[in-house]
C-alpha cells in the first residue's frame, strides 16, 4: 500500500497495524483511537490529510513519518497552507449555545455524537448554535455538518491542549 493524503486511516492500520502505536505516539488526540467506536466510524471515513488537521500536523510531515516506519520513499514538502479552516473567531459564535454535546463523554460511552447533533440541528432555527465538546479536533464532524450547508467554526478551548470546541450553526440550504 502506498501512503497517500488520500489514504483511509482504516486501510493503513490494516496493511500496517504496527503503526497504531506510532500514530498515537505523534499526537495525544490520536489515543482515541483505542475507542472502538471511533475506530469503526472515523477511521473507516478519515483520510491521513484529515487524521492530520485533527493532531494539527504538517500533513506532509505526517505522511512521511508513517512512509519512513513502511520503508516508503517520503513525499516532496508541500507549500500550501491547509485549506478548509477560518482565520479568527467569527461573530456568531459569541451567542450562548442552543445545544451542547459532549463528544467525549458520548464516545466514552460507546456512542457517536453525529445522531445527537442531527438530532439537535433539526430542533432549532436557522441561524442558532450548538456546541460540540471533544478532546481532539473532529474533522470528519466538521466536514459532515459542513456538507449539510451549516456554518462551523472549530477551535482548541483556550488554555487546554485536549479540549476543543465546535460550534455549528443551523443555516438553510439556501444561505449556502
Amino acid at each position: 500500500m502506498d501512503i497517500q493524503r488520500d489514504t483511509k486511516l482504516s486501510d493503513l492500520l490494516k496493511a500496517y497495524p504496527d503503526l497504531e502505536h506510532k500514530i498515537m505516539q505523534i499526537a495525544p488526540p490520536f489515543r482515541n483511537l483505542r475507542n472502538p467506536v471511533l475506530r469503526k466510524t472515523v477511521a473507516k471515513l478519515a483520510t491521513l490529510e484529515k487524521v492530520a488537521q485533527v493532531g494539527n500536523l504538517d500533513v506532509t510531515g505526517f505522511i512521511n513519518t508513517l512512509r519512513r516506519e513502511t520503508g516508503q520513499i517520503e513525499l516532496a514538502p508541500e507549500t500550501q497552507a491547509l485549506s478548509g479552516w477560518q482565520a479568527g473567531e467569527p461573530e456568531w459564535i459569541k451567542q450562548k449555545p442552543d445545544g451542547v454535546v459532549d463528544g467525549t463523554e458520548m464516545l466514552n460511552r460507546g456512542e457517536h455524537p453525529l445522531s445527537r447533533i442531527n438530532t439537535l440541528i433539526g430542533e432549532i432555527r436557522p441561524g442558532q448554535i450548538i456546541l460540540l465538546l471533544t478532546n481532539f479536533k473532529p474533522v470528519p464532524m466538521i466536514d459532515e455538518m459542513t456538507r449539510q450547508g451549516h456554518q462551523v467554526f472549530s477551535k482548541p478551548k483556550t488554555g487546554t491542549d485536549d479540549q476543543h470546541l465546535t460550534f455549528i450553526q443551523r443555516r438553510e440550504k439556501a444561505d449556502v
